[in-house]
């Protein structure tokens, strides 16, 4: 057969070129038989075949085929006499990841075809110079004299922003089918955030998109539960860490947020400790369902957190309703309350804190909680007004101690504190 078919080629005057994409998707058997029918052929004259397949999973197969060989180099022999001429596809730079992400941007565009042909053969050209310095990034497009579109120009930047950590990430690695990938989930969560009315920033949910793929998912899952139980709906704990990625200090991050992609996903535009995630995750909830306190509330906490929160001035005509209000809502509506008192920065007698007194009086097992909290704001927030408001308060004198004890705590709280206590204005525990 193979000198029959070897003649049949010579008569017909042809080369025959096999092309075998793909080999590496195929299950382990079916991976070997194919590559045992290539030896069949390997040799002929006038024929040659091409793999193009993953080195490491082809081995893989071998391995499960020739069960109990546990020598590597017996496993690389089958493969090295098999492939003659081995040609590895070197991984794409940063520089090439931005073209492709931007052309797939300007290929899903309202640009004609000759503009887009345009930009295509232009970034073409200047790839092959990027080892003279040049680059292919927005302003060497805006520089062709096509008119492009505002929101095209602002897919240009996340592509910018974006490339050297699709380029580098371990779960991408410039894999140009992974990067395609990424950027259709992008464009399919953009149209359910416009179909719904969600005002969605495009950028922003780039890099929350980028981190639900990549990252940790309990990170992720610890995000989703920050953005959820904030009354605006902003990540704030992740201030500090972006400002000192942003600003290329040193960040000691705890599991589950100690990967190196993390530090490089904080620096990365826009940060997020700012914005509103609430839409964002609505649009991805397929991954993790965004659950607001408020789902967890019956209708009448839920007015009752509402008053709280937007009128807690008002806050001791609601003490009735409060106890009649369930543990577990109690617990749910000191939650908001803290989550809201976290943002004041000067503890004298904010309006929040009558809110909170009240929900603790409401119901004595927060009061510990209240305690906690005061107790753990910077001392130089504290003010001396604040100690006659909750001294008479049974939770009231741990705070009072952990304030007297403090070095950090003005002379006036504490002077506050101890005519406060000469007076027996102190609740006993």
């Amino acid at each position: 057969m193979r000198d029959a078919f070897e003649q049949a080629l010579e008569e017909l005057g042809i080369t025959l070129v096999v092309l075998i994409d793909d080999l590496d998707r195929c299950l382990p058997e079916t991976t070997i038989s194919t590559l045992e029918a290539i030896r069949l052929f390997l040799f002929l004259k006038n024929t040659a075949f091409v793999i193009a397949a993953d080195n490491d999973m082809i081995k893989h197969a071998v391995r499960k085929h020739f069960v109990g060989v546990s020598d590597d180099l017996l496993v690389t022999n089958y493969f090295d006499k098999l492939i003659q001429v081995p040609i590895r596809v070197p991984r794409l730079g940063t520089q090439e990841v931005r073209a492709y992400m931007m052309l797939l941007f300007v290929d899903n565009s309202e640009l004609s075809d000759d503009d887009k042909e345009k930009i295509r053969a232009a970034m073409i050209g200047q790839l092959k110079r990027t080892w003279q310095g040049k680059k292919v990034d927005r302003a060497f497009v805006q520089s062709l004299g096509v008119k492009l579109p505002e929101h095209l120009v602002g897919q240009f930047d996340t592509a910018e922003r974006l490339a050297s950590l699709m380029t580098t990430a371990s779960g991408i690695l410039g894999n140009p089918r992974l990067i395609k990938r990424f950027l259709n989930a992008l464009s399919i969560r953009m149209t359910i955030s416009k179909a719904q009315g969600v005002g969605v920033d495009e950028a922003v949910l780039a890099k929350l998109l980028l981190f639900e793929r990549i990252g940790d998912t309990a990170a992720y899952a610890e995000l989703v539960k920050h953005v959820s139980a904030s009354g605006e709906g902003k990540p704030a704990f992740l201030k500090e860490w972006e400002d000192a990625a942003t600003a290329g200090r040193d960040l000691d991050l705890k599991a589950p947020w100690n990967a190196p992609f993390v530090k490089e996903w904080l620096a990365l535009s826009p940060p997020l400790h700012d914005h509103d995630l609430r839409g964002a995750l609505y649009v991805g909830r397929e991954q993790a369902p965004l659950i607001t306190p408020e789902d967890r509330l019956s209708s009448e906490a839920a007015e009752l957190l509402s008053a709280l929160l937007e009128h807690p001035d008002l806050a001791p005509q609601l003490k009735d309703r409060l106890t009649r209000v369930s543990r577990i809502e109690i617990t749910v509506l000191m939650d908001r309350l803290l989550e809201r008192a976290r943002k004041d920065q000067d503890w004298g007698v904010p309006p929040i804190l009558n809110a909170c007194i009240v929900l603790a009086d409401a119901d004595p097992p927060q009061g510990a909680r209240l305690a906690a909290f005061l107790a753990d704001r910077p001392p130089q927030q504290i003010q001396p007004n604040i100690v006659p408001k909750i001294s008479d308060r049974r939770w009231s004198g741990s705070v009072l101690d952990a304030w007297n004890s403090s070095p950090d705590v003005s002379r006036p709280v504490k002077t506050a504190i101890r005519k406060t206590r000469e007076h027996g204005n102190v609740a006993v525990q």
